[in-house]
């Protein structure tokens, strides 16, 4: 997930000139700054808080309803 932010956030930015081609229309390093990051941001934050659960979950740890 590290890995997956380091290359959304910094690989992209740095490759700006060079990922030049179309996506929905808008070139493709436009599109990761203005809307494709977000989408990654959520996902990795959807995924590492339902690893967390289950986690929570296989070791009796999970937070109960007071």
């Amino acid at each position: 997930m590290l890995g997956l932010w380091f290359v959304v956030t910094f690989v992209v930015a740095w490759f700006a000139r060079e990922l030049s081609f179309s996506f929905f229309g808008w070139p493709f390093s436009f599109y990761m700054g203005a809307q494709g990051a977000l989408i990654v941001y959520v996902w990795i934050i959807w995924y590492y808080a339902r690893y967390m659960n289950n986690l929570d979950n296989e070791y009796g740890v999970e937070e109960g309803e007071e």
